[in-house]
């Protein structure tokens, strides 16, 4: 079989595309509204270009007074792709039931108002907060677990409930190898390390799992993990430890005897080079804590490899490959709560100006942008956005959950606001004939 095939067709509501594995072929059937004929073809087109996805240089369209790179990888996972059939098709085939998400499909504001709009109903919100109560729920209900997956505790309870998940499971199997990765190293005796964000719904339902056969700790970034040092190298004393991390180690953890063996494994969205660097330090510190030599440093901390997912490591690299260009500011497009794409922003922050949109309709005029600013934690409305030069050039790309079809319609409203020479159409038509 030839590394990749490409088959081009549409349906009336629905579009189905092909994933190549090294030995079988995954169909997923997404809603139509979801895909961009323009950013298809790119894809296609740089798939058949580069199979073994080596290449993280941008695509560049040429639109005359408007210039703008598109990112080698964005949009829609596999993880994201299997969540939206599978809750698409659930509605479908069970019209009539009660239908519930555990919580946000994906975190992409556009995916779940569609879902809501056909009558799905949230359980909680992505805090974990409830805002329907299980005991509310039936035998005869259905319930959606997300692509981020969920904790043990909230399984049993629906279970205890009689209802049935696993047909409507849409756990991503990028979470699920951590899980086994944890599930790995804890039976040898390894304490979990999970680098995530601690209130995530991916890394509470991967500490639930990682606790249930090991000692779980979560750490956030580095700043916590030389604070980790700290209690490991001696430097502080242990009766500290449980107030300094409160929430996020599993019941009975002792910091005497769980800090002696660790391993590290992560929320497959982090910022891979964060997560390298946090295990990076750890293993050093073991090193200097027990005095091991190169060849025995698994004796106090495992080999878990990479645990981020394929397609954050590749949207993270092709931003890499991106802002080797140069370009005026960047766009990237996606929701507010997504954490991939959060990590896409503070890349490009670090080089340009650079705006987190969640949709085409936050460009509010050629002067105004409305935005999210982390550091507030709001949108805000930033003035003249747009340089008043002749030629503009713009960097773009999107989250692992953001549809390309949002993308398309931002570049859309670009091309309106610059009135360029050369219109969507037309552009679709060249890469189509290139």
């Amino acid at each position: 079989m030839p590394d990749f095939i490409v088959r081009h067709f549409s349906l009336p509501k629905a579009v189905s595309i092909f994933v190549i594995s090294h030995k079988a072929m995954k169909q997923f059937t997404i809603p139509f509204t979801y895909r961009s004929p323009l950013l298809g073809l790119i894809k296609q087109k740089r798939k058949l270009e580069d199979k073994l996805k080596k290449d993280f240089s941008p695509y560049l369209l040429d639109f005359g007074g408007l210039k703008i790179y598109l990112a080698r990888h964005f949009g829609f996972c596999y993880g994201v792709e299997n969540a939206i059939e599978i809750a698409f098709r659930t509605v479908e085939e069970n019209k009539g039931k009660r239908i519930f998400l555990l919580s946000e499909m994906i975190h992409n504001p556009q995916v779940n108002e569609d879902l809501l709009k056909m009558g799905v109903r949230f359980l909680q919100d992505t805090t974990g907060r409830q805002i329907i109560p299980f005991e509310e729920l039936t035998e005869q209900d259905i319930v959606l677990i997300p692509a981020f997956g969920t904790t043990l505790e909230i399984e049993k309870t629906l279970s205890e409930l009689g209802i049935i998940t696993e047909k409507y499971n849409t756990t991503c199997p990028f979470v699920e190898k951590v899980w086994n990765r944890s599930n790995q190293i804890g039976k040898k005796d390894y304490t979990v390390i999970i680098h995530g964000k601690p209130y995530h719904e991916e890394t509470r339902a991967t500490f639930s799992h990682a606790s249930l056969q090991a000692p779980t700790l979560v750490l956030k970034n580095m700043e916590e993990t030389e604070c980790l040092i700290d209690f490991i190298s001696g430097k502080r004393d242990v009766s500290e430890f449980h107030d300094t991390f409160k929430g996020r180690f599993s019941e009975g953890f002792d910091p005497e005897i769980d800090l002696q063996r660790i391993g590290v494994v992560n929320q497959t969205t982090m910022l891979a080079a964060d997560t390298q660097a946090i295990a990076d330090r750890l293993k050093q510190a073991m090193k200097e804590r027990y005095s091991l030599e190169e060849n025995m440093t698994e004796t106090r901390f495992a080999d878990t490899r990479d645990t981020l997912c394929y397609a954050t490591n590749d949207n993270q690299s092709a931003v890499f490959g991106m802002l080797e260009k140069t370009a005026d500011l960047a766009i990237i497009v996606g929701g507010y709560n997504s954490s991939n794409t959060s990590h896409l922003v503070h890349l490009c922050e670090q080089k340009l100006p650079t705006y987190f949109i969640s949709g085409p309709e936050k460009l509010l005029s050629p002067q105004q942008i409305l935005h999210y600013n982390f550091e507030k934690r709001e949108e805000i409305i930033t003035h003249d956005f747009l340089h008043a030069k002749e030629d503009l050039t713009i960097m773009i790309s999107s989250g692992a959950s953001c549809p390309d079809s949002i993308v398309e319609k931002v570049i859309e409203k670009l091309l309106e606001f610059r009135n360029t020479s050369i219109r969507l159409e037309e552009m679709i038509l060249t890469v189509d004939q290139s």
